[in-house]
């Protein structure tokens, strides 16, 4: 199989530290990506352009990084990373999925904008994200405490932590000072041999500046 990725996406590095936890190196090629670049070869791979992206064995391609973890996940027969269902709290389990995915796309939209030149950037946009990113890791402090947040490694950790690691990408998406309680978890997943090898690079000073 071939798992198509950019290096700094966090969608792809979920599906990454997938590979890596359920020990699939030998049978997943990971593959770097030309995207929003005009006429990209990978275009004719995956019309969207967008990554990541899962070529089966079989030709059939798979996108949407939940699909690819989950399906990786199944491979073996033995799902880890499904999150069991709570008979009192059925769920609970997707409202706290629902909430990471939330957290991951608005981080996402930031360090994109975070990414422009200057003079390209919306402060509007900027704003609105890193407002919304606060109120986020607000409810994250209180919610880092929930039973299914202290469980074993599963797909609400793999979304979460994926985002958070976004701060590597940028000084502005530094986080942590208000959130000590959620800096332990995610230091402790971060320092997993998975979140490691996948781990973005990390930028030294603010972006656009020398």
């Amino acid at each position: 199989m071939k798992l198509y990725i950019t290096p700094g996406s966090p969608y792809a590095r979920m599906t990454r530290v997938m590979v890596h936890e359920k020990g699939l190196g030998d049978r997943v090629e990971v593959v770097t990506a030309r995207t929003r670049t005009e006429q990209s070869p990978y275009y004719e791979i995956n019309p969207s352009g967008r990554v990541p992206y899962l070529v089966r064995d079989d030709g059939v391609g798979l996108e949407d990084s939940a699909l690819i973890c989950a399906y990786l996940d199944h491979l073996d027969g033995a799902p880890t990373f499904d999150v069991p269902p709570d008979a009192d709290h059925p769920w609970e389990a997707r409202r706290l999925e629902a909430v990471a995915r939330s957290t991951l796309d608005g981080l996402s939209v930031l360090a994109r904008e975070l990414a422009r030149a200057e003079n390209e950037r919306s402060p509007a946009v900027i704003q609105h994200e890193l407002d919304r990113a606060a109120r986020l890791l607000h409810v994250w402090e209180h919610e880092i405490a929930h039973p299914l947040m202290r469980s074993g490694l599963h797909i609400v950790h793999l979304t979460l932590a994926c985002a958070l690691g976004l701060e590597a990408r940028s000084p502005e998406l530094r986080w942590g000072g208000e959130q000590p309680r959620l800096r332990a978890w995610f230091d402790e997943i971060a320092a997993r041999p998975s979140f490691v090898a996948t781990a973005p690079r990390r930028a030294e000073r603010p972006i656009g500046h020398p």
